[in-house]
C-alpha cells in the first residue's frame, strides 16, 4: 500500500504541475494588450475628402492612403497621407483636399509640415496610394503617388523639403486616363536599384464615369462595367532616371484591376516576385524569371480564384511567412459576404486556407480594405489585422470596426478585436492602414485612416513582458532599402522565426521598413541569418533581444 501511495504520488504531482502550467499559460494568453488613439494629442486639421456631396463618382470608396517612415532620419516615424480632391473638377481647391505631412517630435506628438516640405499636393488631383523608397540611394526616403490623373515621384532633398522630379525621372508615363491606385519599389533585376510596380485600376475621368443609380439614390456601380488595364512596370536606369518595361517585361499582357501590392522571393529563388490583388478580376502573380521578364503564374499558382472558382473583391494584400514554415504566405480581403483569403505557401502552389484557419468564418461580417500580418503581442507568430467598413452608406451596419485575428501557433486564428480597446473598435469607413513602431518601445503600432474622418494613431500597450527585436537593415551591394532582404531568425531554443524587409502593405500604404520579429518568452537570438538581395549571407550570434539593431550588408566576399 504505502509503496503503490509512493509510485501514484509522482504521476499525481506531475498532473497538478501540468494543470498549474496550463493555467498559467490560459492566464498569460488571455491578457491581451489593447490600442489607445494618441492623434488628439496633436494639432493637425487632415481628414481624408472624398468629396462625397451630390453625385456619386466611382473613384470616391478609395481614399486616405497611408505611409510610415522617418523622412529626416531624426530616428522617429513620421506620417504621409493621401487626400482626394473636389468632383467633377477633380482639384484640391481647398486646403481640406490636401496631402499631409506629419513630423514626429520628441514628446510623442506631430506637427503638420506638409506646406513646408512641399507635399500638400495642391496642383494635384485625386490621390490613392503612396510608395516609399531610396531610389536613388542617397539615404532619404522618397516618395511616389498614386492618382487618377497623374502620377508624381517626390524627391527627398534630405534638408526637410521635397521635389517634383516625376517629368525628369519619366516615371509618370501611363496611357491617358489611366486610374492608378498603389504602387511598390522593389529590385527586380538585383542591380542595387529599386524598380516601381503601380496597381493599375481601370481608364476613369469624371467625363467617362458611369452614372449608376435606383430611383433618386445613387450607387457605387459595378467595377464589372469598367475595363481592366495592366500594371505597370518602371525599370530604374540610375541617375534619377526610369524606363517604362511594362511590355518589354510581361507585365502588360496580364491587365486587371490593381488594388493591394505585395512583394516577396515566393519560390526562394532570389529574384522578388509580385502578387497583385485585383478587384472582381482573377488576382495576379508575377513570378520573377531572372532575366529581366515575368510570368503571370495565378491560375497554375492558385491564387487567380477563390475556391469555388470565383474572383472576389480583393483588396488589400500582404505577404509574410504566418506559420514560420520558411515560404512566405499571402492574405488578401474582400467585401463582406465574400472569403478573404489566407493562401498558404506550399511551395509549388498556394493552399486556399481560409476554413482550417478559421478565417472565412471570423471575416464573414465584415469588409475588409487595407490589412497586414502584424505580430501585435511579440509571440512570434504573426496575427492578421484588417481595416474595415463597407463600399457605401446603405444602412447603419455599413460602418465596421477594424479586427485583429491573433495567430494560434500558426495553425488557425481567433478574433481578438473586442479585447484590443474602445478605440480599435470605433466604427467607421476605414481604408488605408500602415504599421510602425511609432515610440519605439518594441511592439507595433496601427494609422489608419477613415472616410472623412482623422486619421487614428493606435498606440499599442505592449505590456505583455514578452520580448522582441527589431532589425534596420542598410544595403550596399543591395539597394540601401534591402527590400527583399530575408531574415532567418533562430532562437536559444531552437525556434525558427522567418521575415523580410517589406514596405508595400495592405490598401494604398507603406509600412516601416524595419524588420519586426516578437520573441514570446526568449531573450536570445542565438543566431540571425539575412540573405540580402545581392546574394551575400550574412550571420550573427548571440545576439540580446529587446533592442533596435543597425546592420549594414558586409562587402562581397573576395574571390
Amino acid at each position: 500500500m504505502k509503496r503503490s501511495v509512493l509510485l501514484l504520488l509522482p504521476a499525481v504531482c506531475f498532473v497538478y504541475l501540468s494543470f498549474a502550467v496550463q493555467s498559467l499559460q490560459s492566464s498569460a494568453v488571455t491578457k491581451r494588450q489593447g490600442f489607445a488613439d494618441v492623434a488628439s494629442r496633436s494639432k493637425f486639421a487632415y481628414k481624408s475628402n472624398n468629396s462625397l456631396t451630390g453625385r456619386k463618382y466611382f473613384p470616391q470608396p478609395m481614399c486616405g492612403g497611408v505611409a510610415l517612415f522617418d523622412f529626416d532620419n531624426d530616428g522617429r516615424i513620421d506620417i504621409f497621407l493621401t487626400n482626394g480632391a473636389k468632383f467633377p473638377e477633380m482639384k484640391k481647391v481647398d486646403p481640406s483636399f490636401y496631402n499631409c505631412l506629419l513630423h514626429q517630435g520628441a514628446d510623442g506628438t506631430f506637427e503638420d509640415v506638409s506646406e513646408k516640405a512641399g507635399l500638400t499636393g495642391a496642383r494635384l488631383d485625386y490621390n490613392f496610394g503612396v510608395a516609399v523608397g531610396d531610389y536613388d540611394n542617397d539615404g532619404y526616403e522618397d516618395l511616389f503617388v498614386c492618382s487618377a490623373g497623374r502620377n508624381i515621384l517626390y524627391h527627398n532633398n534630405g534638408d526637410g523639403t521635397f521635389t517634383d522630379v516625376t517629368s525628369e525621372a519619366t516615371i509618370g508615363t501611363k496611357p491617358e486616363n489611366t486610374l492608378s491606385v498603389a504602387a511598390a519599389w522593389f529590385d527586380y533585376d538585383n542591380d542595387g536599384l529599386l524598380d516601381l510596380v503601380v496597381s493599375n485600376y481601370t481608364f476613369w475621368t469624371p467625363t467617362l464615369d458611369i452614372h449608376c443609380a435606383m430611383g433618386s439614390r445613387d450607387y457605387y456601380c459595378d467595377p464589372r462595367k469598367y475595363p481592366s488595364v495592366p500594371h505597370r512596370l518602371y525599370h530604374n536606369l540610375g541617375h534619377g532616371r526610369f524606363a517604362d518595361v511594362t511590355e518589354k517585361s510581361g507585365f502588360g499582357a496580364a491587365p486587371g484591376k490593381g488594388m493591394g501590392i505585395s512583394i516577396a522571393d515566393f519560390n526562394d529563388d532570389g529574384w522578388m516576385d509580385v502578387f497583385i490583388a485585383n478587384d472582381t478580376e482573377p488576382n495576379s502573380l508575377f513570378m520573377n524569371k531572372g532575366n529581366g521578364t515575368f510570368e503571370e503564374v495565378g491560375l497554375q499558382m492558385g491564387i487567380a480564384y477563390n475556391d469555388n472558382a470565383q474572383t472576389g473583391s480583393s483588396m488589400g494584400s500582404d505577404a509574410k511567412d504566418f506559420d514560420n514554415d520558411g515560404k512566405v504566405d499571402i492574405f488578401y480581403n474582400n467585401l463582406i459576404g465574400q472569403i478573404w483569403a489566407l493562401l498558404k505557401n506550399r511551395g509549388d502552389l498556394f493552399q486556399y486556407y481560409s476554413y482550417e484557419s478559421k478565417i472565412k468564418k471570423l471575416s464573414a461580417p465584415f469588409s475588409g480594405w487595407s490589412n497586414g500580418f502584424i505580430d501585435y503581442n511579440n509571440d512570434g507568430w504573426k496575427d492578421i489585422y484588417s481595416a474595415n467598413g463597407d463600399v457605401d452608406d446603405v444602412n447603419e451596419d455599413s460602418r465596421h470596426h477594424d479586427t485583429m485575428f491573433e495567430n494560434v501557433s500558426g495553425k488557425s486564428f481567433i478574433d481578438v478585436s473586442d479585447e484590443m480597446g474602445k478605440d480599435f473598435l470605433k466604427r467607421g469607413f476605414h481604408r488605408g492602414s500602415a504599421f510602425g513602431d511609432l515610440n519605439n518601445d518594441g511592439s507595433l503600432d496601427i494609422v489608419v485612416t477613415a472616410l472623412n474622418e482623422p486619421p487614428r494613431i493606435l498606440m499599442n500597450s505592449a505590456d505583455d513582458g514578452n520580448h522582441w527585436l527589431v532589425l534596420g537593415l542598410t544595403g550596399h551591394s543591395s539597394a540601401r532599402d534591402a527590400i527583399g532582404a530575408k531574415v532567418k531568425l533562430t532562437t536559444a531554443s531552437g525556434r525558427m522565426l522567418y521575415n523580410h524587409v517589406s514596405v508595400s502593405v495592405g490598401f494604398m500604404s507603406s509600412s516601416d521598413k524595419r524588420v519586426h520579429f516578437g520573441l514570446g518568452a526568449e531573450p536570445l537570438a542565438a543566431s540571425i541569418e539575412i540573405r540580402w538581395p545581392s546574394g551575400i549571407v550574412q550571420v550573427l550570434k548571440h545576439v540580446k533581444a529587446d533592442q533596435f539593431l543597425k546592420i549594414e550588408e558586409p562587402p562581397r566576399p573576395k574571390s
